[in-house]
Formats: structure tokens, C-alpha cells, sequence
């Protein structure tokens, strides 16, 4: 018989679809779960509802996980779990209400690139709030919230520099149907969760322009091609990208109907613009704002990224996907290369 686990009381930073979805999954592994929202509208519903109608349609949250817009209640957390869009983490860890970590591990589930400061979320975490590395955990990996929270088999990946604490995050969230491997690389977990919403984009606009199989495919390999050789020119392991946070990530991304990043590209292939497209979203498509970082963190360390250029031409310089697609064909021949 295994030993009972510890309950840990677990606070989580965003009750988007995926912070609600992991609070679920947390309390059916028997922990207390406090879920911060910035919506009153949001914790309302959740308190009184137990449903996130929003984020996570369809799904019921279980009682005993309570809602809150106050940053002060989560102060008794033995572990935080910031779940919220990456291009707000830092304004929320910079508020005065927000708890004071100390020697608790902190937990990033957000996957992207703050933009202008092209600081992966570590960076921006561990230098807003001054927390040691060794405290900093990523859980990342192809995990549609939808999925999670409706027990469908999920297998993700958590990363840190000290591994014991990657190997607690282990214990704390598996399930029989939520499994979690470990791993020290977090440089290439974080750059491959993030980089492949780029390509979920541009795959999106192969699904729009009705393009096929073959098209993708080329897709997915030579983008994979470019995420491994960015992530390794800043310090990532290549072999990480044919894991979970790299290749299982890209696939389901640029395949999943359930996917945001895919949707803003196929409406892109469509003919739709990238500001009426947003408009129109209730949740945000992260692949957007990592677009431009990635290109510019690519021009920053001197990498060859064609597929994600194009993209940043297309959705911040108006090019047609189109000519995009041309460009991308008819470029000099060379070898096959990764890194």
C-alpha cells in the first residue's frame, strides 16, 4: 500500500480555463484549493455556480474549491501556481497585496515571452518577487484544459533546476489520468511551450487557406527545427524538444480544434484581420504576443527562424499569408539541419 500523500493548501494565480481545470484536478487529488481571479464576475460564479462559464464551458468544479479576487487570501499556500496570461504575470506579482513567497515553491503553468523584455516567465518571476531558481517549477506539455478537466489520459512534463522539487510538483498533481515526468531543462520546456503557439498560428492558416496534409507536415518539422535551435542557442538541452513540451506540445497545438492559437490562424487564412479576430475572443491567444518576441529574441542571438519571421510579417506587417508561403518555398536550397 502506498503511503497517504500530504494535503497541501494550493494557491492559484488565474481562473482561466487551465488554472480552473488543474484546481479540479488538485482537489480530486484531496488538496485545498483557493482559485484568484481578477473577475468579481468570475469568483461569483465559481462560489455560487461551481461552473467557469467563460474559461471552461460545460464543466463542473467542485464545491470545496473557492474563488477569490483578493491576492491576500492565497497567503497560506504552501504552494502557488501562477496561471495567468503571460503578458500580466509581472503586474500581478508587482502588486502590494500579493504574498510574500519565502521559501515556498512556486509553480508556472503560463506559456510564453514577455514582450520587449523577451524574458522567458522564470526571468520575469524570479526577478519581480527575487525568488531563488531552485524554487521556480514549470508544468508544460500537451494539455488542452478542456481535456484535463474532463479526465481525459493527459501526460505533461515538470521542470526545475533543483529536481526534488520538480519530483514534489510530481506528486502533488498525478492522477491516474494526469501524468507528469520530470526534468531539469527548463530553459527548453519554457522555449518549446511557448515557441510552438507561433506555429500553431501559421498552422491555423494552412487549415484557413485549405492547404494539405503534406503542407502541415512540413510545417511541424521545420518549425520544430526552428524552436530546437533558438532554445539551444540560449541554453536549452535539443533532446528536451522531442518530449513533451516540444514535439507532443507542437502536435497537438497545430492539430486541436480546442486550440486558440490554430483558430487565430485559420480566421487569418480566412481573410480576417489579427484585430478583429482578437475582438472577438474572449481568451487570449498567447502565440500572437511570443510571434514578436520570438522574432526579435531570434534577431538577438543571431538564428536563423524563416517560419517564424513570416509570421511576424504576417500578423504585424499585413503581408498575405500567400506570398508568406512563396517566400517560405522558394528560399535557397540547403541541407536539413537543427541546431
Amino acid at each position: 500500500m502506498e503511503p497517504k500523500k500530504k494535503t497541501y493548501k494550493i494557491g492559484i494565480l488565474g481562473a482561466g480555463g487551465w488554472g480552473t481545470a488543474l484546481s479540479i484536478t488538485l482537489n480530486n487529488n484531496h488538496h485545498l484549493i483557493k482559485l484568484w481571479t481578477y473577475e468579481d464576475y468570475v469568483a461569483e460564479e465559481i462560489n455560487k455556480q461551481h461552473t467557469n462559464s467563460i474559461f471552461l464551458k460545460g464543466v463542473s468544479i467542485p464545491k470545496n474549491v473557492s474563488a477569490t479576487t483578493k491576492l491576500d487570501d492565497l497567503k497560506d499556500s504552501d504552494l502557488f501556481v501562477i496561471a495567468i496570461p503571460t503578458q500580466h504575470i509581472r503586474s500581478v506579482l508587482r502588486s502590494k497585496s500579493f504574498p510574500k513567497i519565502k521559501d515556498r515553491v512556486v509553480l508556472s503553468v503560463a506559456k510564453g515571452i514577455e514582450k520587449d523584455t523577451l524574458m522567458r516567465v522564470s526571468e520575469v518571476i524570479t526577478k519581480t518577487i527575487k525568488l531563488p531558481n531552485e524554487q521556480f517549477v514549470i508544468l508544460t506539455g500537451p494539455s488542452h484544459a478542456e481535456e484535463v478537466a474532463r479526465k481525459q489520459p493527459t501526460a505533461v512534463v515538470a521542470a526545475s533546476e533543483n529536481i526534488a522539487n520538480a519530483k514534489e510538483i510530481q506528486s502533488i498533481f498525478m492522477t491516474p489520468y494526469f501524468r507528469i515526468y520530470t526534468s531539469d531543462d527548463v530553459i527548453g520546456c519554457e522555449v518549446g511551450g511557448s515557441l510552438k503557439n507561433v506555429i500553431a498560428i501559421a498552422a491555423g492558416i494552412i487549415d484557413g487557406l485549405k492547404l494539405g496534409d503534406n503542407t502541415k507536415a512540413a510545417l511541424i518539422t521545420r518549425g520544430l527545427a526552428e524552436i530546437t535551435r533558438l532554445g539551444v542557442a540560449i541554453g536549452a538541452n535539443a533532446i528536451t524538444f522531442s518530449g513533451l513540451s516540444g514535439l507532443g506540445d507542437l502536435f497537438v497545438t497545430c492539430n486541436s480544434k480546442l486550440s486558440r492559437n490554430r483558430f487565430v490562424g485559420e480566421q487569418i487564412g480566412r481573410g480576417k484581420s489579427v484585430n478583429e479576430i482578437q475582438k472577438s475572443m474572449e481568451m487570449i491567444a498567447e502565440g500572437i504576443y511570443t510571434t514578436e518576441s520570438a522574432y526579435f529574441l531570434a534577431k538577438k542571438h543571431n538564428v536563423e527562424v524563416p517560419i517564424i519571421e513570416q509570421m511576424y510579417n504576417i500578423l504585424f506587417k499585413a503581408k498575405k499569408p500567400s506570398k508568406a508561403i512563396e517566400d517560405l518555398m522558394t528560399r535557397q536550397s540547403k541541407r536539413e539541419w537543427w541546431w
